[in-house]
């Protein structure tokens, strides 16, 4: 029997949930791999044979080799795990962050700083808020 998941309809988020953790168990476990300095240079030295390395389906490492964070998420990836890939390429948090938002980090802290987004139009999906999909450089993608 499916659990009901009435969260999956607030728009713009994936909920890390066992379902995710399943799904990005072997991209996580990558993530986490770069928190050594040896492994850090390994994968900078050659990425895809790095990634090669771990058990990730290949739209797992696709999505890592292109840095599409959102995508990553919507693959099981965990964004404090994924913070680590940010990490390796010199990164802030908060550049991570504004590059999922198709904003520049910038635009991103400054939007934080004024509160973060409306909830206005993004309560459920299909509403015309900012943060709905059709508004997002993710735009409709569904897993």
């Amino acid at each position: 029997m499916a659990l009901d998941k009435p969260y999956k309809d607030v728009p713009g988020t994936t909920i890390f949930d066992a379902d995710q953790s399943r799904k990005g168990y072997h991209l996580n476990q990558f993530c986490m791999s770069l928190m050594k300095a040896d492994n850090r240079a390994r994968f900078k030295a050659d990425e895809r044979a790095y990634l090669d390395e771990w058990l990730m389906t290949e739209d797992q490492k696709q999505a890592v080799l292109a840095r599409d964070l959102n995508r990553c998420i919507a693959l099981g990836g965990n964004i404090y795990f994924l913070a680590k890939i940010g990490a390796t390429d010199g990164k802030s948090f908060q550049q991570m962050a504004g590059s999922m938002t198709g904003m520049s980090e910038e635009q991103y802290r400054d939007m934080m700083i004024k509160g973060g987004r409306s909830v206005e139009g993004n309560r459920y999906i299909g509403e015309d808020g900012d943060a709905q999909a059709h508004h997002q450089p993710q735009g409709g993608k569904k897993d």
